[in-house]
């Protein structure tokens, strides 16, 4: 059974920082890229951040700057740094992996449930 996790929202206020946190358990040959997206109310949903598992960062222009994301591949973990935190980036937060399942079966993603972040006075 795969499943992916993310811990870590909850309500701040603006200017301030969160940390997200995202696990993948189970079985899986190789997992490849790691991402965050988030989906505000009446929204798309909209990728964050990403990296790859050589390590290429990339970022959606709105969190530049204040948003990092890091990886540890051994522990197939995945993190979002979020500072400078703004009422704009109020959103469920979810992470996405790419993984796949055998050295020859094709890429697959898996979802976490969703944790909401809330940046408010």
């Amino acid at each position: 059974q795969q499943q992916v996790v993310e811990s870590g929202g909850g309500l701040v206020q603006p200017g301030g920082s969160l940390r997200l946190s995202c696990g993948f358990s189970g079985l899986a040959f190789r997992i490849d890229d790691m991402a965050w997206y988030r989906q505000a109310p009446g929204k798309q949903r909209e990728l964050v951040a990403s990296v790859t598992r050589g390590g290429t960062e990339n970022y959606a222009d709105s969190v530049k700057g204040r948003f990092s994301i890091s990886r540890d591949t051994a522990k197939n973990m995945v993190y979002l740094q979020m500072n400078s935190l703004k009422p704009e980036d109020t959103a469920v937060y979810y992470c996405n992996i790419v993984l796949k399942r055998t050295v020859v079966s094709d890429p697959v993603e898996r979802w976490g449930q969703g944790t909401q972040v809330t940046v408010s006075s």
